[in-house]
């Protein structure tokens, strides 16, 4: 599984971690019904605590994007159309667009990065 982490990101660590499973489930890299490594070895892995690697799979959880049953492996949710709240979507979005607007870069550029990346999902080569 390619995951990496950027210490140089502001995000937390286990939230590159939960980015990184989220961006690899949407663009089919990793398929419904997959194992995610166990969190030890994720976490031997990356280098990072195991209640790190733990806390990204919570976090997916929660989402319903993976299913995690004590004992056993991490297992990528069927996607059976639930989809989530719209201002769920949203915000996150508006977040990132908030960030490129207030640097400055023009309409016509952050709409190339955001059809480049949807295109890198929708295509599985992830970015």
């Amino acid at each position: 599984m390619l995951i990496t982490i950027n210490t140089q990101d502001r995000r937390p660590i286990y939230q590159q971690i939960a980015d990184g499973i989220r961006t690899l489930i949407a663009s089919g890299q990793i398929a419904e019904g997959q194992s995610l490594p166990p969190v030890r070895q994720l976490a031997a892995d990356l280098g990072v605590n195991l209640n790190t690697v733990a806390a990204a799979y919570r976090d997916l959880q929660d989402e319903g994007l993976i299913v995690v049953r004590h004992g056993a492996r991490a297992v990528v949710a069927s996607r059976d159309g639930a989809r989530p709240a719209d201002g769920e979507i949203r915000r996150p979005l508006r977040s990132v667009l908030a960030r490129m607007v207030l640097s400055k870069m023009p309409r016509t550029e952050i709409l190339n990065v955001v059809t480049d990346e949807l295109d890198a999902l929708l295509h599985g080569s992830g970015s």
